[in-house]
């Protein structure tokens, strides 16, 4: 059932592209999406948790883990609405390179021959996705792009910052986390709107609450799934089991047209995973610390 719950945490992401899509569609903005139902989570969860407001105090650190899980979802929601579905998941992904560099610059772990090894894997995969045909140089090429990679490393900071936190109340993390979601979101998306590049959603056409629905209850079961599976596996097999989001993500976008496959993708994809499970396996964090929103 852990395993089980952890495939439906990563399916529910895998595929979260395409409501998003959906509601885009109907005018919603990512970022207007994002933080309206992280919002509605927030509210709720904070009305029935009351309790959980308490470790704010005593854990102020809880601030800065919803400012990173909120750049996190932000991000990667943009750029899967936006962008090619499999290079996002792919560039988002880069987690050994992130990890490595956090970990010695923040927690001052110096990197080992294994984990530049990772690191070099990883980037090696990325140079191989994104040196397209035509391209002088491996570089993310569209705002999807750097928003995947954006997202990634905020990613990894969520992670680093939950190790710091790993004393402080689950449910207190999670609320941290769903607050940073609505806070990041809706500043985004006021800005946006306030320069004109981002349409209100008061004028969103109507159809698009049930989706909303949808993605918001899919989130909520999905994080519920999160915690039990986390709290129950080992985090290196925790971490290869949530890389299946790649998975759901390639064959959903593709099947779609949603995104595109081939041999430059399969390979630089195997690459940067291949990476990603060996930074699994070499983790050594306390059991159940690394959880995030996502």
């Amino acid at each position: 059932m852990p395993a089980l719950a952890l495939v439906f945490n990563a399916f529910v992401w895998g595929v979260s592209w395409f409501p998003f899509r959906q509601l885009a569609g109907h005018g919603l903005h990512p970022l207007w999406t994002t933080c309206l139902i992280y919002l509605f989570i927030a509210v709720v969860m904070g009305l029935l948790r009351r309790h959980a407001w308490k470790a704010f105090a005593a854990f102020p650190m809880l601030i800065a883990l919803g400012l990173a899980a909120g750049f996190t979802n932000v991000g990667f929601n943009w750029a899967a609405t936006e962008g090619d579905v499999v290079r996002v998941v792919l560039l988002f992904y880069l987690m050994p390179l992130w990890n490595v560099l956090l970990a010695w610059l923040l927690l001052g772990e110096r990197p080992t021959g294994g984990a530049l090894a990772r690191v070099a894997l990883a980037l090696t995969g990325v140079v191989v996705v994104l040196k397209a045909p035509g391209t002088d140089w491996p570089v993310p090429s569209s705002l999807p792009d750097w928003l995947g990679v954006a997202a990634g490393f905020s990613f990894a900071v969520t992670n680093i910052t939950l190790r710091h936190l790993r004393e402080a109340p689950g449910e207190s993390r999670a609320l941290a986390m769903f607050c940073g979601c609505a806070v990041v979101g809706g500043v985004a998306a006021l800005i946006g709107s306030s320069f004109g590049g981002i349409a209100s959603p008061l004028l969103a056409t109507s159809g698009w609450l049930g989706w909303a629905v949808l993605l918001g209850g899919g989130f909520i079961v999905a994080n519920v799934c999160l915690q039990y599976g986390a709290a129950r596996l080992a985090s290196s097999a925790a971490s290869v089991i949530m890389l299946s989001e790649v998975l759901f993500a390639s064959v959903s976008s593709v099947a779609l047209g949603a995104a595109t496959m081939d041999a430059r993708i399969l390979v630089g994809g195997a690459l940067i995973v291949a990476g990603a499970v060996w930074s699994a396996f070499a983790r050594t964090p306390a059991r159940g610390d690394d959880r995030s929103t996502h």
